[in-house]
């Protein structure tokens, strides 16, 4: 993906290592703590101009560690990948006459607080809708990768997916998809939890279908990136790989099919109407 040209999004809150400031934030001069920080690191025998120059502490860190840099670049990734869901929606919703409202990213490490409760990275990626946030701690895409699903794009479709949700929540159908889940059975529930997931798959076709008009970000190989990381993250594929016979019933993402198949006609329409897996299923009252 040609990526590193493009806006960098302002919605990002990095709490990686206990940190709490915006990606890209450098902290202003001035201030008894900045001065003791400059004092400490003359005493441990680091130059502290970087510092006088307006750099932050971690962002020095991270210059020094590989591995911190490797966390950044992908942190970068990340938040031009937001800001090109922020420069997609917000056209799609000003052309249908409204304002989008843009969600938070959060990253984090380990653990994370959220209106939705506490959340280890074991869970991956995900959306509250209590705090309209994203989470997602960038450790996943090495397990993303290991499941055969690598590259640029594979990750800007867990992002796009993961704002997809976000879309849902201000059109409503997040709220109402939970009441109805309460009044039915768990099958239905699941079945429920199944055409979210595949909607926000539609909405995430949606975004790339848009904003590769806007920028021309895409490069040969990167749509069949996003199509295998779409069907490794399904259920019959996770069930398979967790040595479990293929369960529909228990499902709560969609088959591997399922999910290529509406992120595809996301990609190809560009259209939220065509994105109705709840109608297409026979369910009308969402």
């Amino acid at each position: 993906m040609r990526w590193n040209d493009k806006r960098r999004s302002t919605n990002v809150e990095d709490r990686r290592n206990g940190r709490r400031l915006p990606v890209g934030t450098k902290r202003a001069g001035g201030g008894f703590i900045f001065f003791a920080v400059v004092i400490l690191f003359i005493l441990m025998g680091k130059d502290p101009m970087p510092l006088l120059n307006g750099n932050s502490p971690s962002q020095l860190s991270n210059h020094e560690t590989p591995k911190a840099g490797r966390q950044d670049e992908s942190a970068d990734f990340i938040s031009t990948m937001l800001a090109s869901t922020e420069d997609a929606w917000s056209a799609i919703f000003k052309k249908a006459g409204y304002r989008y409202q843009a969600p938070k990213l959060v990253l984090f490490n380990d653990r994370v607080s959220s209106a939705c409760g506490m959340t280890t990275s074991a869970t991956g990626p995900f959306y509250c809708p209590g705090d309209s946030k994203v989470y997602i701690d960038l450790g996943f895409f090495r397990e993303l990768q290991a499941m055969g699903a690598s590259g640029d794009f594979a990750r800007a479709y867990v992002l796009a997916h993961e704002i997809g949700h976000h879309i849902q929540n201000l059109e409503g159908t997040s709220m109402k998809v939970q009441k109805l889940q309460r009044q039915v059975k768990k099958r239905i529930a699941n079945q429920l939890s199944v055409l979210t997931e595949l909607q926000a798959d539609c909405y995430a076709g949606i975004w790339i279908h848009h904003y590769e008009k806007q920028a021309e970000i895409l490069e040969r190989g990167d749509i069949e990136e996003g199509i295998r990381a779409a069907a490794s993250i399904g259920d019959d594929r996770m069930q398979k790989n967790a040595g479990q016979r293929v369960n529909p019933d228990a499902f709560t993402h969609g088959s591997s099919k399922d999910r290529v198949h509406w992120f595809k006609l996301g990609m190809k329409y560009g259209s939220m109407e065509r994105c109705n897996t709840f109608k297409n299923a026979g369910i009308d009252s969402l």
